[in-house]
């Protein structure tokens, strides 16, 4: 497995280029592809994570050098016999990831339903709506329309589309059971989103098996729709899946949020450890929590509810990175 050294850390001016994509295509030895794109990720120098399965991939990865990015987009598309990625690229100077992570799994979206399979004419068909249509539909029809985050409750909170409905869900399986409940008309015209599009093409297929057909995902999800149209109908920022935590409008690692170090979920409430006195960020939830709103980190966490004396702070591995990327 691939991790990132700081010996690998390039000038603190260069940036990693990162790309986000995934396919709905029959993949028939998913084990076999995750041994060739090792390979060719190691040889590469690329990080991030990869999710495989028979019913294709998902993914999102990064390069601190540009020729490498490019080779390894092309080398996926070729693998694939693929002539588009129809990735959403994307710029950071702090890396998304540390190391390489590929896995193999029953589905690239996690539904619960291993049964729900996209058919290929389906892909890229008249349910999926450009961010110039979607933001055509918003104006025209406003009133006409029922706009759906299918994200979880923490994305949503970081932002979302003015008006859209928060499911307030945990996670994503949860997603058909919340729709139920809004006893929606099968004939209103609905549109859903998510991060970078996966989520609703699965989520299309279980609302047509309720019956509704009349349902629109936005295409390349908001990481697309920022890439066209920011500062405009989407408000606030668009957390991702990675050490960026969020992307502003402009789709730079957020300057706002960092993940909770006792939950992962992100947080903006700036806190000083009463163990090792360093300034931290903690989630709402957290902060709510008397044993875990004082200290930094878990160990810290552990250490003052033993002895309640003071210690040194313990460095994260990726807080060393982001030292080596600042000096």
């Amino acid at each position: 497995m691939t991790r990132l050294d700081l010996s690998d850390i390039l000038l603190p001016d260069t940036p990693f280029f990162i790309t986000a994509f995934y396919q709905f295509i029959p993949i028939t030895d998913p084990e076999k592809m995750k041994l060739q794109l090792t390979e060719k990720a190691q040889e590469l120098g690329i990080l991030g994570l990869i999710v495989l399965g028979t019913e294709g991939f998902n993914a999102t990865t990064c390069c601190q050098n540009k020729d490498h990015f490019e080779a390894w987009k092309k080398y996926f598309k070729e693998l694939f016999n693929l002539e588009s990625l129809n990735n959403k690229d994307s710029e950071s100077q702090l890396p998304p990831f540390l190391k390489l992570s590929i896995k193999v799994k029953p589905e690239i979206v996690t539904t619960g339903r291993t049964d729900l399979k996209l058919p290929k004419e389906k892909q890229n068909q008249n349910f999926h709506l450009s961010p110039d249509e979607w933001e055509e539909v918003l104006r025209s029809e406003k009133e006409d329309v029922v706009v759906i985050d299918t994200r979880n409750w923490y994305e949503y909170q970081l932002g979302t589309f003015n008006g859209a409905l928060n499911p307030n869900i945990e996670k994503f399986t949860e997603f058909p059971n919340y729709f139920k409940k809004q006893n929606i008309s099968p004939d209103k015209k609905i549109l859903i989103f998510c991060t970078g599009g996966i989520r609703c093409e699965k989520g299309i297929l279980e609302l047509q098996e309720e019956g509704f057909n009349n349902v629109y995902q936005l295409e390349g999800g908001i990481l697309n729709y920022l890439k066209e149209k920011p500062h405009q109908s989407f408000t606030g920022e668009c957390f991702v899946f990675d050490n960026r935590v969020a992307v502003d409008q402009e789709l730079k690692p957020t300057t706002i949020y960092k993940l909770c170090p006792h939950c992962g979920q992100p947080a903006a409430t700036r806190l000083q450890c009463v163990r090792c006195d360093h300034e931290y960020l903690i989630c709402e939830s957290c902060v709510k929590i008397e044993s875990k709103k004082d200290t930094c980190s878990k160990n810290c966490a552990f250490q003052w509810q033993l002895n309640k004396k003071k210690g040194p702070h313990q460095e994260a591995p990726y807080s060393k990175v982001i030292k080596k990327l600042k000096t």
